[in-house]
């Protein structure tokens, strides 16, 4: 996992801690921020999964705590839905300042009432996904029950929600009556998916109708049937997670990965602006090559070194293979594995200097299948006769010219 510890303030200068996961093996082509739910936190294990199923599509995720909760500063019984969406309009100014500015926005429940709202502040803002959320920000109040009376009374209560005190005040309530959502809907010019239960008992699936109808195209419905409010199941935050990165590729730019155009069966192509990142054209196949970010890579492949060893493993196990299936021998698997360093050679005579040093590929071999002990001799000499390990034992030449374009 490439996941950073961040933070950002919000209007009132205190702290909001979040998370911004990367892609492990590309830069992000876009990034999204996550608004999670009324008295979630970031750290809520669906949020994970969908994060990481959009990071696995070239996203880069954004999840944060809202002022007041999990890590972040400040009293929730100070906060408001305003300040939610405040939050995120801070959220997407921390990411167009350091990384790059958002396309897409995702809240569930509570927080994609607010993510509707915080997207028509936020113009990079291309589409936004919805995840069993209310159609008026005002539907909270069925969940404070009893306490909703005695906040009115008394300006505040304390309310147990999800096996935790909150302390509510009146004026929370009064902003989410203030807040109508289907008229921001109404005139809602990005993209808009709606992902909602059938069987979601804490916000019902008329709400998911209701938004859908206000809204103007282009608007997607899916039916999450069978999910409950949390998507407390993994294998259903991850499909939302797919879902999403799916559907927002058609509203979010997506920079085309340009193959090499090369006659040659090899060829490798790195411009100046991506360090050690090098694209690979093998055969009909494309790869990446990289650096460890200990040598000022990005890591997003193997290194040089790693694909010559790999090109040695796999021509020593289908060498012995195929001597194996010629002599009909079941042999069931057979596995390499190779290291790759500079050492000094066995007979060494001047071993105190470093130009003493030669190439060294260490490999081990593992057989799998009923085989004699001759048997497995044979087979160890035949790996010395794969092509890969002769090319490597053998003076080679190469041949370089050069072309300026």
């Amino acid at each position: 996992m490439n996941i950073h510890k961040v933070s950002f303030t919000n209007k009132d200068e205190e702290q909001l801690a979040g998370r911004l996961e990367l892609p492990l093996d590309q830069e992000p082509h876009n990034f999204a921020i996550f608004a999670h739910c009324f008295t979630c936190t970031k750290n809520l294990t669906a949020i994970k999964n969908i994060g990481r199923a959009l990071t696995d599509a070239g996203f880069g995720v954004l999840r944060f705590d809202f002022t007041g909760l999990g890590e972040s500063e400040g009293d929730f019984e100070n906060t408001n839905f305003s300040g939610n969406v405040e939050d995120l309009v801070e959220a997407a100014t921390f990411l167009e300042k350091n990384y790059r500015a958002p396309t897409l926005l995702i809240g569930h429940s509570l927080g994609g009432a607010a993510a509707i709202f915080a997207a028509n502040k936020v113009s990079s803002i291309k589409a936004v996904a919805v995840i069993n959320s209310p159609s008026d920000p005002s539907h909270v109040k069925h969940l404070l029950k009893d306490s909703a009376h005695e906040i009115t009374k008394n300006g505040k209560a304390k309310v147990n929600l999800g096996g935790m005190d909150f302390t509510i005040k009146k004026q929370f309530l009064d902003d989410l009556e203030n807040k109508s959502l289907i008229d921001v809907v109404s005139n809602f010019k990005k993209a808009l998916l709606i992902l909602h239960s059938p069987q979601d008992k804490t916000v019902g699936i008329k709400n998911a109708e209701e938004i859908y109808k206000a809204a103007r195209h282009p608007k997607s419905f899916v039916s999450l049937d069978g999910v409950d409010h949390l998507l407390s199941k993994k294998e259903d935050s991850k499909y939302v997670g797919q879902v999403i990165a799916g559907w927002a590729s058609r509203y979010v730019e997506i920079p085309p990965v340009e193959a090499i155009k090369s006659k040659s069966k090899v060829a490798a192509s790195l411009n100046d602006d991506e360090k050690f990142t090098t694209h690979l054209k093998l055969g009909d196949h494309y790869f990446i090559a990289d650096e460890p970010t200990s040598f000022g890579g990005n890591n997003f492949g193997p290194s040089p070194y790693e694909f010559l060893s790999a090109g040695l493993a796999a021509c020593t196990v289908m060498t012995i293979q195929m001597y194996a299936r010629r002599k009909n021998w079941k042999v069931e698997n057979v596995t390499c594995h190779i290291n790759y360093s500079k050492d000094h050679a066995v007979d060494c005579e001047h071993c105190e200097e470093d130009s003493a040093k030669i190439d060294t590929f260490t490999r081990e071999i593992k057989l799998t299948g009923n085989l004699s002990e001759e048997q497995k001799t044979k087979l160890l000499q035949i790996a010395d006769k794969c092509p890969v390990h002769k090319t490597l034992h053998t003076k080679t030449q190469i041949i370089t010219t050069l072309k300026i374009s």
